[in-house]
């Protein structure tokens, strides 16, 4: 071996002490984490802290340009470590916000979605018990103590399985969890005569607790009684944020419907015109990538979903041929070489968009490199 064999070696064997060593402290700071997170659980403080962990990593980045290293790699790196810290928190369980609750009812607890529920009723101490399409000849008896009934079943599906729930207790929480809100909240108040609300959690079935997580709210009847529903979902983490269920249908129809049907529109095109996604894949920048990173997503889901979605409320489709229109005529722009009515439409949008603009550009930025960091080769 020469000399500068020997040295490498040394520096090699020098960054392994030291990686050892981060691995050691790093299961320290686990540990400690969880214990944090039980305490959180013994009085039901939420295990998300924005505030704390804001002025951690505030202190950190400061340290880390003190000692001459990135302060964006000690945010990441921090950031990582959260995102477990977090895990670790959650699975240690999460206090009850009200032990007088008989028990909870999940109407399709055991799908996607609606397991995620059952599970973090369970691990929060609540008696849970699931209503499938089996179960509805003892659908009486599984309701009739029951202090909140969740309805998580298909869009399609929601307003036929509200009507059987018209036996309720008088004081039992009805809510549903679709992703569309005017037309359940009808029929619930129609089926029930007691406390009722909307939810449309912002998330899907792969995640593995609520923290960062929102849940849209639209008041039905009686919130001083299911007030404590709302408290409990922020204490396993998630952000509660109210609306009108009219502005949610009209919210969700550009934010979710548009976007579903123009991503699979997409998706369709790309198929249809024989593109070889192979090389596409090889031939991307980071945010082709990106984009082709969600647009395989939604292909690799249940499509019954998004046709759920989509076809749920005929509204939509005003808005989506407004969204056809408007592609044409941007399209009309090109084809005449008018550039300078494209750039003044382009300048108007980015004018519509204000600050929100350099946020995303920023927060993108992040999303961009790990999307390249996902490549293969």
């Amino acid at each position: 071996m020469n000399d500068f064999d020997e040295k490498l070696a040394l520096l090699r064997d020098e960054i392994d002490d030291i990686d050892s060593q981060l691995v050691n402290l790093l299961r320290k700071r686990l540990d400690v984490t969880t214990k944090v997170g039980a305490l959180k659980s013994e009085v039901g403080m939420p295990i998300y802290a924005p505030d704390r962990e804001a002025a951690l990593l505030s202190k950190r980045r400061k340290q880390a340009s003190e000692v001459g290293l990135s302060p964006d790699l000690i945010e990441d790196i921090l950031r990582r470590f959260m995102r477990d810290s977090y895990v670790s928190q959650d699975a240690s369980g999460y206090q009850c916000v009200n032990p007088e609750c008989n028990k909870v009812v999940v109407v399709g607890g055991k799908g996607q979605l609606g397991s995620v529920f059952v599970d973090l009723f369970t691990r929060s101490g609540y008696k849970v018990d699931i209503i499938e399409q089996q179960d509805w000849p003892r659908a009486d008896e599984i309701l009739a103590n029951a202090s909140v009934v969740i309805v998580a079943v298909p869009i399609r599906l929601t307003s036929m399985v509200i009507h059987h729930l018209n036996n309720l207790p008088k004081d039992c929480i009805l809510a549903d969890i679709t992703s569309i809100k005017e037309s359940p909240l009808y029929e619930m108040k129609k089926a029930h005569d007691g406390p009722v609300v909307g939810l449309h959690p912002m998330f899907g079935p792969d995640v593995t607790g609520l923290i960062k997580q929102t849940i849209i709210t639209c008041e039905g009847r009686y919130p001083e009684q299911y007030n404590w529903l709302l408290q409990q979902f922020q204490v396993w983490g998630a952000k509660i944020y109210p609306v009108q269920a009219h502005e949610h249908d009209e919210a969700m129809a550009m934010v979710q419907v548009m976007r579903h049907f123009s991503t699979i529109a997409y998706g369709y095109h790309l198929m249809a015109e024989g593109a070889d996604i192979e090389k596409l894949v090889d031939m991307s920048s980071p945010i082709y990538r990106l984009e082709l990173i969600m647009v395989g997503r939604l292909f690799a889901q249940d499509p019954v979903l998004y046709a759920d979605i989509i076809f749920a409320n005929k509204d939509n489709i005003a808005m989506m041929k407004r969204f056809a229109y408007r592609f044409l005529e941007l399209l009309e722009d090109v084809e005449q070489d008018d550039k300078s009515a494209f750039v003044d439409m382009f300048n108007h949008v980015s004018d519509w968009f204000g600050d929100y603009a350099d946020v995303f550009l920023e927060e993108s930025k992040s999303m961009l490199l790990k999307a390249n960091e996902l490549k293969k080769d």
